[in-house]
């Protein structure tokens, strides 16, 4: 990279919550320059983060409450390195700042509510650029962007769509009963369902359709969309996991990466690590969701009431009082979520 002391790029943000640079690598005290320009659909910004600060800048931009637009989703910390204002579709902005003298992989991540966790990619200061991991191998990379053919490609046209939608798809947009951090995914065979990243868990399910973007266009992603079709489940439960038979206290959404194509969404409820992956049911309307567990040492448990608007059956242990009690040792299940 030679001993150059100013670096200047462009870095477009694009469909399906991504950067189009997933890394670059600079010295210590270099003076960096950056053209963000937004080629999607909807606003980002971009935000030089210090190693290791990305998720927690990232929670702390979902709790700015009702002052996030004005702060333009970033949260005033000292983890912040620099950052873009809230850029519009089909507008740039140059962020220009000097690199830490302290060494590691730095993150510039998007902190729109929900975008942090998948939209992100890695500053590396280094007095040795040639030594970069791999890019497929990278941890400081989005699972997005090391595959583009795990990405998120575009989504079937018929109604209010910018391109052609392909099932299943994934949508980080603003739903209704939920929070900013809403997650819209269109299955194969007219279902749908919203999964909230906020707090880790399925909101809703319909049929019928996938969503209505009309008003997000209008309103340049301000707004809400809305399912289309027959919404026949809306979990009012709340999160569903016990650990050790008590309520969570403390729940971590980590992302999500695509298994052809299907979201598989990664998140940990007080230390234990569970992955969960959604298909439509291979008869009528409903859902089958797939859980994955690490490793636990205490007992866990998972609140299975039927009703809601769906009947649901667990693939292992017995329900008692609305309640599934895992056998020791599980390390997967399903809940095949049925409409009623």
């Amino acid at each position: 990279m030679g001993q150059a002391t100013d670096t200047t790029l462009v870095i477009k943000a694009i469909a399906g919550l991504q950067y189009d640079v997933p890394r670059f690598a600079v010295r210590p005290g270099t003076r960096v320059t950056i053209k963000v320009e937004n080629y999607d659909d909807m606003a980002h910004n971009l935000v030089v983060v210090r190693p290791g600060a990305r998720t927690r800048v990232v929670n702390a931009a979902l709790n700015l409450g009702e002052n996030a637009i004005r702060q333009h989703y970033v949260p005033r910390m000292p983890d912040v390195v620099a950052h873009t204002s809230s850029i519009e579709p089909g507008r740039s902005e140059t962020l220009t700042f000097a690199v830490p003298a302290e060494q590691g992989a730095y993150s510039y991540v998007c902190t729109f509510p929900g975008h942090g966790f998948v939209m992100y990619g890695a500053l590396y200061v280094t007095r040795n650029p040639q030594r970069l991991p791999p890019l497929a191998q990278d941890p400081n990379i989005a699972a997005n962007r090391k595959d583009p053919a795990t990405g998120h490609e575009g989504h079937e046209s018929a109604s209010g769509h910018p391109f052609d939608l392909k099932l299943p798809a994934v949508y980080r947009t603003f739903m209704p009963d939920c929070s900013p951090a809403a997650i819209a995914v269109g299955l194969p065979n007219a279902q749908s369902y919203c999964w909230d990243a906020g707090t880790c868990r399925l909101r809703y399910a319909w049929s019928g359709g996938f969503v209505d973007m009309a008003e997000q266009w209008e309103a340049k992603g301000s707004k809400l969309s809305h399912p289309v079709g027959d919404v026949y489940y809306r979990d009012t439960a709340g999160f569903p996991f016990r650990v050790a038979n008590k309520e969570a206290s403390d729940v971590q959404f980590l992302g999500y990466r695509l298994i052809n194509r299907y979201p598989e969404f990664r998140y940990t409820v007080d230390g234990l690590e569970v992955r969960e992956l959604i298909k439509p049911a291979a008869k009528g309307r409903g859902l089958v969701r797939q859980f994955t567990l690490a490793s636990a040492a205490k007992p866990v448990s998972f609140v299975c009431k039927s009703g809601d608007g769906a009947r649901l059956i667990a693939s292992v242990g017995k329900v008692q009082n609305g309640l599934l009690q895992l056998p020791a040792g599980t390390k997967s299940f399903t809940i095949t979520m049925l409409a009623e």
